[in-house]
């Protein structure tokens, strides 16, 4: 029997040439969990034509594990190690930036806590034929469905947190956003918006690089199950949704960041300063409740503070600009 991931991309399956397509992994000292991940990737049919791997400069056996799997996989590895730690934004800007001077007409980019189930690249191209900016759906660590934020609120700058979950009969519903665990992406895209923007480091990269394709492509997530977490995080179970547990790094960049968001807003003229300031507010509340009912500690305030005061350095520096397009009209 055909399935409906079939019969909805039988008409762009045929045009979708698996070769042409990359897979971009970024690592940092977790040779285990990229070691998981390269084993599904050696599962998969059809494969890649390239698997670029980022190794954000780690100090265990990495370059080792990424050598044993040269001649397990079909597709070419590309080893990128780079000389420092440049956090999830600097290495995804790095993968994106190898996959497209490779030529890839498709780069697919995810984490290394994450595995592939063996049909994912089938059913993303299966879609290739009517967009350009696709996000697959994940399972989580338990084998339960992954609820993804796929759409934001532009004025607030921050992720919907009860967008209907619910596909209908098309597979696929738009978004606004964007994941860098699991995002497939046409190289014309990433053409016209420029390289993911490293100065993130970490946190909301992922999110305005999606906004930013949005505004230039339909962009959607599919009801397609395309990957799995192999890597257990602590979470506070809120019946239809349930929240992470994070760190001190991630409470500070997620709030230095928001003025990076705001640096694209004024740049593309899009910025309002009280929804934005509603965001900002309501970012740092989500993070205090994450620190009480999460992690159950009082103690990493001064981490929200502290982003909230460098963030202003970047939201008042005059020679700040965004991320350049890759080609010389952005418009072409």
């Amino acid at each position: 029997m055909t399935s409906p991931s079939t019969q909805r991309g039988s008409a762009s399956t045929a045009a979708f040439d698996p070769s042409t397509a990359t897979i971009a992994v970024v690592t940092f000292n977790r040779s285990g969990l990229l070691t998981k991940l390269l084993e599904s990737i050696v599962r998969m049919d059809p494969q890649p034509g390239h698997v670029v791997i980022v190794d954000n400069a780690s100090t265990d056996d990495t370059t080792d594990v990424v050598e044993s799997f040269r001649e397990r996989i079909g597709a070419e590895i590309v080893y990128r190690r780079l000389d420092t730690n440049t956090g999830g934004s600097g290495g995804f800007s790095e993968g994106m930036r190898v996959a497209y001077e490779l030529g890839s007409e498709w780069i697919w980019l995810m984490d290394d806590d994450v595995e592939v189930i063996p049909d994912g690249l089938a059913k993303m191209g299966a879609w290739s034929g009517r967009f350009q900016s696709i996000q697959g759906r994940r399972y989580d660590y338990d084998g339960s469905e992954f609820y993804w934020q796929y759409r934001i609120s532009e004025p607030l700058g921050i992720p919907i947190p009860f967008a209907p979950s619910k596909f209908d009969s098309s597979g696929y519903k738009e978004m606004n956003s964007g994941c860098f665990e699991g995002m497939f992406i046409h190289r014309d895209i990433v053409a016209r918006i420029g390289l993911p923007d490293p100065r993130f480091f970490i946190y909301w990269d992922d999110q305005t690089y999606g906004w930013l394709a949005s505004r230039i492509t339909t962009s959607v997530i599919v009801d397609e199950f395309v990957l799995r977490r192999t890597r257990e995080i602590k979470q506070w179970d809120m019946g239809i949704r349930h929240m992470n547990a994070s760190s001190d790094a991630y409470r500070y960049y997620i709030m230095r960041n928001r003025a990076i968001i705001k640096r694209y807003y004024r740049a593309l003229g899009v910025y309002h300063a009280v929804p934005f300031a509603l965001g900002t507010a309501l970012t740092f509340a989500k993070e205090l409740i994450r620190l009480l009912f999460v992690e159950r500690k009082v103690r990493g305030t001064s981490n929200l503070v502290r982003g909230l005061r460098d963030g202003r350095k970047i939201a008042r520096d005059p020679q700040w600009q965004p991320m350049p397009p890759l080609v010389a009209d952005a418009s072409a």
